[in-house]
């Protein structure tokens, strides 16, 4: 019992401090770009913030009156959220152009580590730094605006939340394939499918005013479901049954899109290798 439990120890200890060191690696990383992390974090709490402003402004905008606190909510939830699942999409699509910018991908690539190891410990990454910056940009929102709550259900939010990070991380997997075998515009492409996301998901409006062939899309995006879930939560108080329509869908694309995230990357991987196309720099 002793060795059995001696051996798993040391199991799992392999395969925590290679992600641990993964994550440490990309912290210090921001450390040495900080100028630009906070000049990307002033951007994005611009942004936030001129939709709120939107929110705020309709009323005088349109000479009608409007339930601005609703839309304020709606509002910021989406932009809050979208900053918070984009940022989750593109850093962990982002693995290989790190990789290059900084001359490690050859090193990485030949390392005895599981391409599990290395591709979670991303992933795990990118979700902490994507939680750090959404904390900070809904305070920078709560300075400026007054936000009404107290119909919201906030453990419901968060569970919402939670449950559709894991999909994103699918999605981005996949996504990650594309800068390694593009070489040169392969992060570009990424931007594309991040438009994409936005356009159907319904990030600042209802989906139902996209046009039919549009909104037969959307059902297809993790992200429509997590916008329905947190709305829902924040302007309705729902309740975790409430929310399991949107909930069931987001657990099933996230046992679906890991596996085929890590099986995608791993063809483009041993097709960079044959062909030739991994390089240090693009």
């Amino acid at each position: 019992m002793v060795e059995v439990a001696s051996q798993q120890i040391t199991s799992t200890r392999a395969v925590l401090q290679p992600m641990a060191g993964f994550i440490g690696r990309n912290f210090a990383l921001l450390r040495r770009y900080l100028p630009w992390e906070m000049s990307w974090l002033l951007y994005s709490a611009a942004t936030a913030l001129s939709i709120g402003f939107l929110a705020v402004g309709m009323e005088s905008v349109s000479g009608v009156k409007v339930p601005t606190d609703k839309i304020l909510v709606y509002l910021i939830t989406g932009t809050l959220l979208w900053r918070y699942l984009s940022e989750l999409f593109w850093e962990t699509s982002n693995v290989i152009s790190w990789e290059r910018w900084e001359g490690t991908i050859e090193y990485t690539f030949m390392a005895p580590i599981s391409r599990f190891v290395h591709l979670i410990g991303m992933s795990s990454f990118a979700v902490l730094y994507a939680g750090v910056r959404l904390v900070l940009l809904t305070l920078v929102c709560a300075l400026f605006f007054h936000i009404d709550l107290s119909r919201a259900n906030l453990p419901g939010a968060c569970l919402v939340l939670g449950v559709s990070t894991f999909s994103l991380v699918g999605l981005g997997l996949m996504a990650a394939s594309l800068p390694l075998v593009y070489t040169e515009k392969g992060t570009q492409m990424t931007e594309v499918i991040e438009a994409i996301l936005l356009m159907v998901s319904g990030i600042y409006y209802p989906v139902e005013v996209l046009p039919v062939w549009l909104r037969f899309f959307s059902q297809f995006s993790p992200i429509t479901y997590t916008l329905k879930g947190m709305r829902a939560a924040m302007l309705q108080g729902a309740s975790v049954t409430e929310l399991w329509p949107t909930i069931a869908p987001l657990i099933v694309t996230a046992i679906v899109l890991i596996p085929v995230g890590m099986m995608v990357f791993g063809y483009a991987e041993n097709y960079c290798k044959r062909v030739g196309k991994l390089k240090r720099s693009g």
